[in-house]
């Protein structure tokens, strides 16, 4: 018996939805429960999973859909009687402090040292908090995403105006004098400073410097939108400017997908200004010969996230390493395929780092080319045509970011939950024309304890299911991690390979391994067209931004946090001072009585 509720404007937390969706299915009598919110990507994921009752085709994005599969009508309706009785009982035993205040002055008050504030409410309530947030004097990282872009550029001009950081939205990972924010390794101290437009970008560099015998001063993240021609490098530019005057930051790093073209000129010459040594990938970006040749002796570029690493640690340690030498490099091992069924033609990468996923499309087209009958398909293409039809459904080859928006309104990342990963994965091996599934393992603070642990009965369960059907599969996975990680990343390995999967600590390495099984490498790595030096963007010089206060990267990290509970854990983890807002939206969600209490407010 399959029964449902729809509890309309409702919010709570992810976490504790992915708590109640466990609690519920660990009931007496339920099979299966589903609880999430009614975006198109979860309707699918309930039909796929057998739990599209009739009403969830009316829910809505901003709509709680809690559903039971039940053996009786009795034990479904026995399990919905006890949505919030278990979801009072998840609150009471939350990790936390006596008292949370319910707005950021409260906490303010509580804490008037605190100088960040850790976002990650809904998007649509997020620039609110923001703004509150910078009234406070607070530096802002923004977790949210679906934050309109009109909303990002007012957010960071404000900011940049009082002097003040916005990172994001949309981002995923910060660490600020050896205190990881958000989705962080635990990296050793040294003196490379990092600027990520997105999050697993930043920690893979980050994590591949501490496994080459490098440190970290800081990393911002700047979201991925803050290189476009609209926003202009906002947060990027203040991010160099705060490195540039960091007494411990020998050298900067600069990472992104590439942006748009005016604005990587602006960028390229503004790290030709600093005296310090300045490493710019943009991933796949290959500058010419005359670029390379008139440029700053202290501007060096790479193509690919380790080639980014291996440069960093090697100017740093005054080892020999030319930047012209160090775009691209390696072709993986050689490689034997597992006899397969005739069937068994594509392989299928199910990510959680967007950047990961960005990364390994651009290294397969030299192998399988995009022009040619064998595209790449994904829900992030180098090409258009090459779109998924359905975020959910695999294509011929497939490489998916399951971090991508659609797929996190209203559930928790992947890199924190691993049960979507788990349902793709069953789907992908139960396919007849699956030969290989290839993955990523992000550990680090505010990540899954232990992300092996839940995968490999997964893994498991596929190849038996294949076996059964007369068909073998492979699998590869990237851990991004390091030994100081709180998962153990030895143990992760370990668990990993025990289940016969194939470990890669570099992206670049397993994407050229896993190419080679599937094709031939054609061509070089694609090279972009050089930067025009004399395009510019419109938007303000770093002049004109209120100067960021130097003492906030001296000082140990004190924060507010608004949204996620596991954000304030991962500090507390980290010996960080950290308060937890109790957060609601404004009016219960009801958006015209919320619009008419701001106005009365101001």
């Amino acid at each position: 018996m399959l029964k449902a509720e729809i509890r309309k404007g409702a919010y709570y937390d992810s976490v504790l939805l992915m708590q109640l969706q466990r609690s519920l299915a660990a009931l007496p009598g339920v099979l299966d429960a589903g609880v999430m919110m009614g975006t198109p990507a979860n309707k699918d994921i309930l039909q796929q999973s057998g739990l599209f009752a009739p009403q969830v085709a009316a829910s809505n994005a901003d709509d709680l859909v809690i559903v039971i599969l039940a053996e009786s009508a009795s034990q479904a309706d026995a399990a919905l009687q006890m949505v919030d009785e278990l979801l009072t009982r998840k609150r009471s035993t939350d990790t936390g402090f006596a008292y949370r205040p319910k707005s950021i002055d409260s906490a303010r008050k509580m804490n008037p040292q605190a100088r960040w504030v850790l976002v990650s409410v809904p998007g649509r309530y997020a620039t609110d908090v923001v703004e509150e947030s910078l009234r406070q004097g607070c530096n802002v990282f923004l977790y949210s995403d679906n934050v309109s872009l009109e909303d990002e550029v007012s957010l960071k001009q404000k900011a940049a105006a009082a002097g003040l950081l916005v990172m994001g939205p949309d981002c995923g990972t910060a660490i600020v004098n050896g205190t990881g924010l958000g989705f962080a390794n635990r990296v050793r101290s040294g003196s490379i400073g990092v600027i990520g437009a997105s999050g697993t970008g930043l920690q893979h560099v980050t994590a591949r410097i501490h496994q080459l015998g490098g440190g970290i001063t800081h990393a911002f993240g700047t979201g991925g939108r803050d290189l476009s021609t609209e926003v202009g490098a906002i947060t990027a530019r203040q991010s160099f400017s705060l490195l540039a005057d960091d007494p411990k930051t020998e050298l900067i790093v600069m990472i992104s997908k590439p942006p748009n073209p005016a604005v990587a000129a602006k960028l390229i010459r503004i790290a030709g200004e600093y005296a310090k040594p300045v490493i710019i990938n943009f991933i796949g970006y290959r500058p010419d010969a005359e670029t390379l040749e008139n440029q700053d002796d202290n501007l060096h570029f790479t193509a690919t996230l380790d080639a980014t690493a291996k440069l960093a640690v090697a100017l740093t340690q005054h080892t020999p390493n030319h930047h012209s030498d160090a775009a691209g490099k390696g072709e993986g091992e050689p490689s034997q395929r597992t006899p397969k069924a005739p069937s068994q033609k594509y392989l299928r990468g199910l990510f959680s780092g967007g950047t990961l996923a960005y990364e390994m499309l651009l290294i397969l087209q030299e192998y399988l080319l995009a022009d040619s009958a064998n595209p790449v398909y994904s829900n992030i293409p180098l090409d258009k045509r090459f779109k998924l039809d359905k975020s959910t459904q695999s294509q011929g080859h497939t490489i998916v970011d399951l971090g991508e928006d659609e797929f996190t309104i209203g559930r928790l990342h992947p890199m924190m939950d691993n049960d979507l990963r788990i349902q793709r994965l069953a789907q992908e091996a139960a396919d007849p024309e699956t030969a290989l599934i290839l993955f990523d393992v992000v550990l680090g603070y505010g990540a899954h304890p232990d992300p092996a642990g839940e995968l490999v009965p997964a893994l498991e369960a596929a190849v038996s299911d294949a076996k059964k059907a007369g068909r073998e599969l492979d699998f590869v996975a990237i851990v991004v991690g390091t030994d100081e990680d709180p998962q153990d990343m030895a143990s992760q390995i370990a668990q990993l390979q025990a289940a016969g999967v194939r470990v890669f600590l570099d992206n670049e390495e397993a994407a050229r391994y896993v190419g080679s099984l599937f094709g031939d490498r054609t061509k070089a790595l694609p090279q972009s067209s050089a930067v025009d030096l004399t395009k510019d963007v419109d938007s303000p010089a770093v002049s004109e931004f209120a100067k960021l206060d130097p003492a906030l990267l001296m000082q140990p990290l004190s924060a507010i946090n608004v949204g996620l509970e596991t954000f304030t854990e991962s500090l507390l983890a980290q010996n960080a001072e950290v308060i937890q807002v109790d957060w609601r939206p404004p009016a219960g969600g009801n958006d015209r009585l919320a619009a008419l209490l701001a106005r009365m407010k101001k």
